[in-house]
């Protein structure tokens, strides 16, 4: 019982990390039509600026100036590289953040090196009680972070006149210009709350294993979350992200005792077989919405 729990916890932690990734993907699909693949670089950039900032001064001051940062610069590179390309496919501007991921990687690459940075762990290894069971304290502080930056999400959405925007710009660009809205302002914002977002999720990897070139791959665990919760739902993007690590850390735990046969580490592979599975029945995700077109 004390292993379920445990795995459980450190499930919904790592889950946690893949939700306030896919929280940024969804933020900008759903003001844009776009996923942006630069999340990546991003969450890599904010963990790296928190390595050289920490020593400096406290971690959670580093923290937060990395997550403003880091949405400054998620919101210069939609004015200045995507601004151009509004009304150009939708595949052309996904392809655009690959770019722009690629050019934002190698210049962090840059202030790594060939070592692995530290960004100042305040929690180490500590571990608390929990149910009776041992489990570390970082996992909950994962967790604790996650849902209150979601419920500040969605009071945001629903009560400020800004959010309210965004939904109605998510809804309807057309009619959200003619109320008066300035879409070019609600896209850079997207960009610049997902930026956010990515580098508060890079400082959670690189607590537990420290910040090396190889840390933007984490991200990619994000893509089954936003796909499993619906490209269009916050809460899907949440469920989603909780459900990957969840399943990715059951199978790390128990998958040598009962189906050893699926080979090493599947649990890496897991969330993906879990997505597979749910498009199978849900086409558009747990939450996504059915698109009907009129011909």
């Amino acid at each position: 019982m004390d292993e379920l729990l445990q795995s459980l916890v450190r499930g919904l932690g790592t889950g946690s990390i893949y939700s306030l990734l896919a929280l940024g993907f969804v933020i900008i699909y759903k003001s844009t039509q776009v996923i942006s693949f630069a999340q990546p670089a991003f969450m890599l950039a904010g963990a790296v600026l928190v390595s050289y900032l920490a020593p400096a001064v406290s971690f959670f001051g580093a923290v937060a100036v990395a997550a403003v940062v880091i949405a400054v610069l998620a919101l210069g590179v939609e004015r200045t590289v995507l601004r151009p390309m509004v009304g150009k496919p939708v595949f052309v501007v996904a392809i655009i953040t690959i770019g722009v991921d690629v050019v934002v990687r190698v210049v962090t690459n840059a202030f790594i090196g060939l070592d692995v940075r530290q960004v100042g762990d305040p929690w180490g290894l500590t571990t608390v009680s929990l149910l009776g069971a041992e489990v570390q304290q970082r996992y909950l502080v994962m967790i604790g972070t996650t849902a209150a930056v979601t419920v500040a999400l969605f009071l945001f959405f629903r009560y400020s006149r800004i959010g309210l925007a965004m939904r109605a710009v998510a809804y309807d660009q057309e009619v959200a210009l003619a109320q008066g809205i300035s879409v070019g302002s609600v896209f850079a914002l997207s960009w610049a709350l997902a930026g956010g977002l990515a580098a508060l999720a890079g400082v959670f990897v690189a607590t537990g294993a420290g910040v090396d070139q190889q840390l933007w791959i984490v991200a990619l665990k994000a893509l089954p979350a936003i796909i499993l919760g619906g490209l269009e739902s916050l809460g899907g993007a949440v469920v989603g992200g909780l459900a990957v690590g969840v399943v990715e850390s059951l199978f790390g735990t128990y998958q040598n005792d009962f189906a050893p046969w699926l080979g090493p580490n599947f649990g890496l592979v897991a969330p993906y077989a879990l997505m597979l599975l749910v498009l199978l029945v849900r086409p558009y995700g747990l939450f996504g919405k059915k698109e009907v077109e009129r011909l």
